[in-house]
């Protein structure tokens, strides 16, 4: 049950390190600025939301609903989404600074990466299927029994992704970033 309902309003320059975030249901409201980092948001509920140029960095976000919610460039470092509510969870990442956070064994589908740093991110048996990753950047990422049927990953780079340990039927590659399928091959291309 929650606590407060709060409905389009609007949260700018925040800091929740020194204002603590009342639990409750956020619809339709967008958060510029804000600060999160290494804050408790636990069991709250963000439906329909925009957060813009706010820091999520190491916050705890254990059964937080995200549902229609979109991230522009946030920093969002060392953040367990997996932890998250997975009830209908559905966001999208665009401009966001992403490493060392985990996805891990998320169904995700349809989700929208665009211009991301995913460096070091887990993704280990999540479901990505109908993914976009426009422009990410996947250095040092973790994929492991991941479905990524029918993701785009035309214009990502740095990824190594193991054919045989991954699901990607369908999806989009181009011939420039190819290599990141052959790498555990060890072969020379030229």
């Amino acid at each position: 049950m929650t606590d407060t309902y709060f409905d389009s309003e609007e949260f700018t320059k925040i800091d929740y390190r020194k204002t603590k975030i009342n639990k409750g249901e956020y619809d339709n409201c967008i958060f510029t600025n804000c600060n999160f980092e290494n804050v408790h948001a636990s069991n709250i509920q963000f439906v329909e939301c925009e957060f813009i140029d706010c820091n999520f960095s190491n916050a705890i976000l254990n059964n937080t609903a995200f549902r229609e919610v979109a991230f522009i460039n946030c920093k969002m470092m060392g953040v367990k989404f997996n932890e998250c509510d997975a009830f209908l969870l559905q966001f999208s990442f665009k401009d966001c600074q992403l490493s060392f956070s985990s996805f891990y064994q998320l169904k995700i589908p349809n989700t929208k990466f665009s211009n991301c740093n995913l460096q070091e991110v887990d993704f280990t048996e999540a479901v990505l299927t109908n993914s976009i990753f426009d422009n990410c950047d996947f250095n040092g990422a973790i994929f492991g029994e991941t479905n990524l049927e029918k993701s785009d990953f035309r214009t990502a780079f740095n990824f190594n992704i193991s054919p045989e340990k991954n699901r990607l039927k369908g999806g989009k590659f181009s011939k420039e970033n190819i290599i990141g399928l052959l790498s555990e091959y060890k072969i020379n291309i030229e």
